[in-house]
């Protein structure tokens, strides 16, 4: 349920937004804000920018979030950002241990705002393949630590 602290700091990250718009950046901002409400930090999309596809603003702050914050503190965030999270984002922000997200646009109004938004091709993926070979890393680093060798 969004409240109307929500809304408050909801409208900040559309401002933020609009601000990346007059910087020449793509309309998509987002910030982080403590368990007291308080914002940590904010940011805006920087794509074409930086040259990098993953500038996204939620990405920044998971990222940012998953270093600067202990796990308790991350847990009890809000991110409030303009848009819906792509599937990029949200995997950064299910592994950052953010607590809660609050978005303006969903996806589908994105889309309808911006058709191409939605023109993504699926890429195919063929596997699970060679489990046998593939399991070894995986098991000698997470295998315990033998004491007394």
């Amino acid at each position: 349920m969004i409240t109307p602290a929500d809304e408050i700091l909801l409208r900040r990250a559309i401002a933020v937004a609009a601000r990346a718009v007059t910087l020449g950046d793509a309309p998509y901002g987002s910030l982080l804000a403590g368990p007291d409400g308080a914002v940590l930090v904010e940011a805006h999309n920087t794509v074409r920018r930086d040259d990098d596809i993953t500038a996204h603003p939620e990405l920044k702050l998971a990222r940012w979030a998953a270093r600067e914050l202990d796990p308790g503190t991350a847990a009890r965030t809000t991110m409030y950002t303009s848009c819906q999270p792509c599937g990029m984002c949200a995997g950064g922000i299910v592994r950052s241990g953010l607590g809660r997200v609050v978005y303006a646009l969903a996806t589908e109004q994105l889309v309808e705002l911006n058709p191409s938004s939605g023109a993504w091709p699926t890429v195919p993926q063929d596997g699970p393949a060679l489990f046998d070979e593939a399991r070894v890393p995986i098991e000698t680093y997470y295998r315990p630590t033998q004491a007394g060798g």
